[in-house]
Protein backbone atom coordinates (compact mmCIF):
# COMPACT_ATOMS: atom_id res chain seq x y z
CA UNK A 1 0.00 0.00 0.00
CA UNK A 2 1.76 3.21 -1.13
CA UNK A 3 0.98 6.74 0.95
CA UNK A 4 -1.58 8.23 -1.55
CA UNK A 5 -3.34 4.70 -1.49
CA UNK A 6 -3.48 4.71 2.43
CA UNK A 7 -4.70 8.35 2.58
CA UNK A 8 -7.55 7.53 0.21
CA UNK A 9 -8.87 4.33 2.16
CA UNK A 10 -8.21 5.93 5.66
CA UNK A 11 -10.57 8.85 4.33
CA UNK A 12 -12.99 5.96 3.15
CA UNK A 13 -13.10 4.03 6.64
CA UNK A 14 -14.00 7.67 8.33
CA UNK A 15 -17.37 7.67 6.65
CA UNK A 16 -18.00 3.67 8.44
CA UNK A 17 -19.75 4.87 12.27
CA UNK A 18 -18.44 1.80 14.47
CA UNK A 19 -20.72 1.01 17.54
CA UNK A 20 -19.92 2.51 20.67
CA UNK A 21 -17.46 0.65 23.16
CA UNK A 22 -19.25 -1.07 25.75
CA UNK A 23 -22.83 0.18 23.99
CA UNK A 24 -24.10 -3.41 23.36
CA UNK A 25 -22.52 -4.29 20.02
CA UNK A 26 -18.58 -4.33 20.84
CA UNK A 27 -17.62 -7.51 19.40
CA UNK A 28 -18.46 -6.02 15.57
CA UNK A 29 -16.56 -2.92 16.72
CA UNK A 30 -13.40 -5.31 17.36
CA UNK A 31 -13.87 -7.65 14.42
CA UNK A 32 -13.86 -4.29 12.32
CA UNK A 33 -10.82 -2.98 13.73
CA UNK A 34 -8.99 -6.46 13.58
CA UNK A 35 -9.97 -6.83 9.70
CA UNK A 36 -7.88 -3.40 9.33
CA UNK A 37 -5.20 -4.32 11.09
CA UNK A 38 -5.11 -7.33 8.91
CA UNK A 39 -5.56 -5.28 5.75
CA UNK A 40 -2.79 -2.74 6.44
CA UNK A 41 -1.42 -1.92 10.37
CA UNK A 42 -0.27 1.72 9.15
CA UNK A 43 -4.18 2.16 7.92
CA UNK A 44 -5.66 0.29 11.40
CA UNK A 45 -3.43 3.12 13.18
CA UNK A 46 -5.11 5.87 11.75
CA UNK A 47 -8.72 4.24 11.59
CA UNK A 48 -8.97 2.87 15.52
CA UNK A 49 -7.91 6.51 16.46
CA UNK A 50 -10.54 7.96 14.31
CA UNK A 51 -13.54 5.95 15.96
CA UNK A 52 -12.20 6.28 19.29
CA UNK A 53 -12.35 9.91 18.60
CA UNK A 54 -15.69 9.87 17.92
CA UNK A 55 -16.73 7.19 20.22
CA UNK A 56 -15.01 9.95 22.83
CA UNK A 57 -16.78 13.14 21.30
CA UNK A 58 -20.14 10.90 21.73
CA UNK A 59 -19.38 9.74 25.16
CA UNK A 60 -19.21 13.46 26.07
CA UNK A 61 -22.71 14.56 24.29
CA UNK A 62 -21.04 16.22 21.27
CA UNK A 63 -21.39 15.01 17.60
CA UNK A 64 -18.07 14.79 15.10
CA UNK A 65 -17.46 17.63 12.76
CA UNK A 66 -19.33 16.19 8.95
CA UNK A 67 -16.85 14.52 6.95
CA UNK A 68 -13.35 15.24 9.28
CA UNK A 69 -10.78 12.69 10.21
CA UNK A 70 -10.15 12.64 13.68
CA UNK A 71 -7.25 11.40 15.50
CA UNK A 72 -6.52 10.92 19.31
CA UNK A 73 -3.26 12.81 20.86
CA UNK A 74 -3.20 11.44 24.52
CA UNK A 75 0.51 11.14 25.26
CA UNK A 76 1.87 12.68 28.04
CA UNK A 77 5.21 13.71 29.10
CA UNK A 78 5.27 14.89 33.04
CA UNK A 79 6.51 18.57 32.74
CA UNK A 80 5.72 18.96 29.56
CA UNK A 81 2.33 19.40 29.12
CA UNK A 82 0.13 21.71 26.13
CA UNK A 83 -0.44 25.09 28.60
CA UNK A 84 -3.98 25.57 28.26
CA UNK A 85 -4.54 29.43 28.65
CA UNK A 86 -6.70 31.90 27.71
CA UNK A 87 -6.61 34.45 24.79
CA UNK A 88 -8.28 37.34 23.15
CA UNK A 89 -11.27 35.03 21.38
CA UNK A 90 -11.37 32.21 24.04
CA UNK A 91 -9.20 29.16 24.92
CA UNK A 92 -5.66 28.41 23.27
CA UNK A 93 -2.75 25.98 23.52
CA UNK A 94 0.67 26.47 23.91
CA UNK A 95 3.59 23.82 23.78
CA UNK A 96 4.27 20.65 22.13
CA UNK A 97 2.68 17.14 21.96
CA UNK A 98 4.63 14.36 21.29
CA UNK A 99 3.83 11.07 19.32
CA UNK A 100 0.67 12.41 17.13
CA UNK A 101 -0.25 9.91 14.62
CA UNK A 102 -1.80 11.15 11.24
CA UNK A 103 -0.18 14.98 11.64
CA UNK A 104 -1.15 16.28 8.07
CA UNK A 105 -3.37 13.73 7.71
CA UNK A 106 -6.35 14.78 9.94
CA UNK A 107 -8.68 17.52 10.02
CA UNK A 108 -9.17 17.52 13.77
CA UNK A 109 -7.56 16.14 17.14
CA UNK A 110 -8.76 14.99 20.37
CA UNK A 111 -5.89 15.93 23.01
CA UNK A 112 -5.18 16.09 26.57
CA UNK A 113 -3.64 19.55 27.92
CA UNK A 114 -2.85 21.25 31.45
CA UNK A 115 -1.85 19.81 34.78
CA UNK A 116 -1.34 16.11 34.59
CA UNK A 117 -3.47 15.98 31.01
CA UNK A 118 -6.66 16.33 33.47
CA UNK A 119 -8.09 18.35 30.27
CA UNK A 120 -9.39 17.30 27.00
CA UNK A 121 -9.93 19.56 24.18
CA UNK A 122 -10.96 19.38 20.44
CA UNK A 123 -8.81 21.23 17.82
CA UNK A 124 -9.28 22.09 14.26
CA UNK A 125 -6.09 21.69 12.91
CA UNK A 126 -7.29 23.04 9.19
CA UNK A 127 -8.55 26.27 10.45
CA UNK A 128 -5.53 27.27 12.66
CA UNK A 129 -2.80 25.70 10.66
CA UNK A 130 -0.69 28.64 10.80
CA UNK A 131 -0.71 28.41 14.29
CA UNK A 132 0.34 24.47 14.26
CA UNK A 133 3.97 22.82 13.57
CA UNK A 134 4.50 19.33 12.53
CA UNK A 135 8.22 18.06 13.51
CA UNK A 136 8.80 14.61 11.87
CA UNK A 137 12.57 14.71 12.62
CA UNK A 138 12.07 12.92 15.99
CA UNK A 139 10.56 9.71 14.09
CA UNK A 140 13.21 7.34 13.07
CA UNK A 141 11.78 4.48 11.59
CA UNK A 142 10.27 3.18 8.81
CA UNK A 143 7.71 1.60 10.64
CA UNK A 144 4.11 3.65 10.53
CA UNK A 145 6.18 6.51 9.03
CA UNK A 146 3.07 6.76 6.06
CA UNK A 147 0.99 7.46 9.36
CA UNK A 148 3.45 10.96 9.52
CA UNK A 149 3.78 10.43 13.68
CA UNK A 150 5.27 13.57 14.75
CA UNK A 151 5.81 16.03 17.22
CA UNK A 152 2.96 18.90 17.07
CA UNK A 153 3.53 22.18 18.23
CA UNK A 154 0.80 24.87 19.21
CA UNK A 155 1.71 28.57 19.63
CA UNK A 156 -1.43 30.41 21.31
CA UNK A 157 -3.66 27.79 18.91
CA UNK A 158 -7.61 28.57 19.18
CA UNK A 159 -9.38 25.37 21.29
CA UNK A 160 -12.43 24.73 19.55
CA UNK A 161 -14.05 22.78 22.57
CA UNK A 162 -13.10 21.74 25.86
CA UNK A 163 -14.48 18.39 25.41
CA UNK A 164 -13.76 17.20 29.11
CA UNK A 165 -12.47 18.30 32.76
CA UNK A 166 -10.63 17.11 35.69
CA UNK A 167 -9.78 13.66 34.69
CA UNK A 168 -13.00 12.85 32.53
CA UNK A 169 -10.88 11.33 29.33
CA UNK A 170 -9.66 8.70 31.72
CA UNK A 171 -12.76 8.28 34.37
CA UNK A 172 -15.69 8.22 31.77
CA UNK A 173 -17.45 4.61 30.60
CA UNK A 174 -15.65 4.15 27.37
CA UNK A 175 -11.80 4.46 28.38
CA UNK A 176 -11.17 1.46 29.48
CA UNK A 177 -13.69 -0.79 27.24
CA UNK A 178 -11.92 1.79 24.37
CA UNK A 179 -8.97 0.30 25.33
CA UNK A 180 -8.76 -2.87 23.55
CA UNK A 181 -9.26 -1.21 20.50
CA UNK A 182 -5.41 -0.98 19.82
CA UNK A 183 -5.49 -4.81 21.07
CA UNK A 184 -7.38 -5.82 18.00
CA UNK A 185 -5.25 -4.04 15.81
CA UNK A 186 -2.08 -5.72 16.83
CA UNK A 187 -4.34 -8.75 16.43
CA UNK A 188 -5.23 -8.57 13.35
CA UNK A 189 -1.78 -7.43 12.47
CA UNK A 190 -0.61 -11.02 13.41
CA UNK A 191 -3.44 -12.23 10.93
CA UNK A 192 -1.92 -11.19 8.17
CA UNK A 193 1.64 -12.42 9.08
CA UNK A 194 -0.24 -15.39 9.27
CA UNK A 195 -2.09 -15.24 5.84
CA UNK A 196 1.31 -14.73 4.74
CA UNK A 197 3.03 -18.24 6.23
CA UNK A 198 -0.57 -19.88 5.11
CA UNK A 199 0.14 -18.86 1.60
CA UNK A 200 3.71 -19.54 1.45
CA UNK A 201 4.34 -23.06 0.00
CA UNK A 202 7.16 -24.35 2.55
CA UNK A 203 5.87 -27.45 4.42
CA UNK A 204 8.77 -28.85 6.32
CA UNK A 205 8.17 -30.21 9.48
CA UNK A 206 9.70 -27.32 11.47
CA UNK A 207 7.62 -24.71 9.39
CA UNK A 208 4.33 -26.77 9.67
CA UNK A 209 4.56 -26.66 13.33
CA UNK A 210 5.32 -22.70 13.39
CA UNK A 211 2.05 -22.78 11.42
CA UNK A 212 -0.11 -24.79 13.66
CA UNK A 213 1.12 -22.48 16.55
CA UNK A 214 0.45 -19.54 14.51
CA UNK A 215 -2.64 -20.06 13.92
CA UNK A 216 -3.58 -20.79 17.06
CA UNK A 217 -1.85 -17.60 18.19
CA UNK A 218 -4.41 -15.72 16.13
CA UNK A 219 -7.77 -18.11 16.86
CA UNK A 220 -6.80 -17.26 20.59
CA UNK A 221 -6.55 -13.40 20.20
CA UNK A 222 -10.18 -13.61 18.24
CA UNK A 223 -11.42 -15.45 21.04
CA UNK A 224 -10.22 -12.59 23.81
CA UNK A 225 -12.16 -10.20 21.41
CA UNK A 226 -15.28 -11.82 21.49
CA UNK A 227 -15.38 -12.54 25.10
CA UNK A 228 -13.92 -9.33 26.84
CA UNK A 229 -16.59 -7.54 23.92
CA UNK A 230 -19.33 -9.68 25.88
CA UNK A 231 -17.92 -8.60 29.43
CA UNK A 232 -17.78 -4.53 28.42
CA UNK A 233 -21.85 -5.17 26.50
CA UNK A 234 -23.16 -6.21 30.14
CA UNK A 235 -25.11 -4.15 31.97
CA UNK A 236 -23.10 -5.05 35.23
CA UNK A 237 -20.50 -6.90 33.94
CA UNK A 238 -16.85 -6.93 35.52
CA UNK A 239 -14.73 -4.37 35.74
CA UNK A 240 -12.94 -2.92 32.91
CA UNK A 241 -10.06 -1.85 33.63
CA UNK A 242 -9.39 -5.95 34.97
CA UNK A 243 -10.40 -7.33 31.99
CA UNK A 244 -8.99 -4.59 29.40
CA UNK A 245 -5.42 -4.76 31.21
CA UNK A 246 -5.46 -8.52 30.66
CA UNK A 247 -7.36 -8.80 27.06
CA UNK A 248 -4.62 -6.32 25.95
CA UNK A 249 -1.64 -8.80 28.03
CA UNK A 250 -3.22 -12.00 26.29
CA UNK A 251 -3.18 -10.85 22.97
CA UNK A 252 0.12 -9.05 22.98
CA UNK A 253 1.76 -12.49 24.76
CA UNK A 254 0.18 -13.97 21.71
CA UNK A 255 0.94 -11.64 18.89
CA UNK A 256 4.75 -11.45 20.26
CA UNK A 257 4.45 -15.30 19.73
CA UNK A 258 3.06 -14.97 16.13
CA UNK A 259 6.73 -12.56 15.56
CA UNK A 260 8.71 -14.92 16.65
CA UNK A 261 7.53 -18.18 15.16
CA UNK A 262 7.14 -16.02 11.90
CA UNK A 263 10.79 -14.80 11.42
CA UNK A 264 12.15 -19.00 12.66
CA UNK A 265 9.80 -20.48 10.20
CA UNK A 266 10.29 -17.87 7.01
CA UNK A 267 13.90 -17.34 7.52
CA UNK A 268 15.34 -13.52 6.27
CA UNK A 269 14.00 -13.53 3.06
CA UNK A 270 10.91 -12.14 3.32
CA UNK A 271 11.63 -9.49 6.05
CA UNK A 272 14.48 -8.46 3.99
CA UNK A 273 13.14 -8.90 0.28
CA UNK A 274 9.03 -8.07 0.90
CA UNK A 275 8.82 -4.43 1.61
CA UNK A 276 4.74 -5.36 2.51
CA UNK A 277 5.68 -8.02 4.70
CA UNK A 278 8.92 -6.18 6.78
CA UNK A 279 6.91 -2.97 7.29
CA UNK A 280 3.80 -5.41 8.99
CA UNK A 281 6.55 -7.16 11.01
CA UNK A 282 8.13 -4.14 12.14
CA UNK A 283 4.92 -1.60 12.61
CA UNK A 284 3.63 -5.02 14.64
CA UNK A 285 6.58 -5.09 17.11
CA UNK A 286 6.51 -1.72 17.29
CA UNK A 287 2.74 -1.08 18.13
CA UNK A 288 2.78 -4.27 20.58
CA UNK A 289 5.23 -1.53 22.86
CA UNK A 290 1.93 0.51 23.26
CA UNK A 291 0.84 -2.09 25.46
CA UNK A 292 3.14 -1.30 28.92
CA UNK A 293 3.91 -4.96 29.47
CA UNK A 294 4.87 -5.24 33.10
CA UNK A 295 3.79 -1.40 33.74
CA UNK A 296 0.38 -2.66 32.69
CA UNK A 297 1.19 -6.44 34.71
CA UNK A 298 1.58 -4.35 37.49
CA UNK A 299 -1.38 -2.29 37.50
CA UNK A 300 -3.51 -4.80 36.94
CA UNK A 301 -1.44 -7.25 39.70
CA UNK A 302 -2.91 -4.25 42.00
CA UNK A 303 -6.00 -3.67 41.20
CA UNK A 304 -6.89 -7.48 41.62
CA UNK A 305 -5.61 -7.03 45.58
CA UNK A 306 -8.38 -4.65 45.45
CA UNK A 307 -11.15 -6.50 44.08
Amino acid sequence: MTAAQLESRFATLCQEDLPLPGGGNTAHRHRRIFAIGREDLSLAKLAEAHWDAVAILREAGLQPAPDARYAVWASEIAGQELQFGSGPNGHVLTGTKQFCSGAGLVDRALMTAGEGGSLLVEVDLQTHADCIRYDKGGWAVDAFRMTRTSAVSFDNCPVTSVVGRDGWYVQRHGFWRGAVGPAAAWAGGAAGLLDYVMANKRDDPHTAAHRAAMYTDVWVTECVLEAVARDFDLPFGPDPLLRALAARHAIEQACTDTLRRFARSMGPAPLARDTDISRRYAELDLFLRQCHAERDLESLGRALRQT
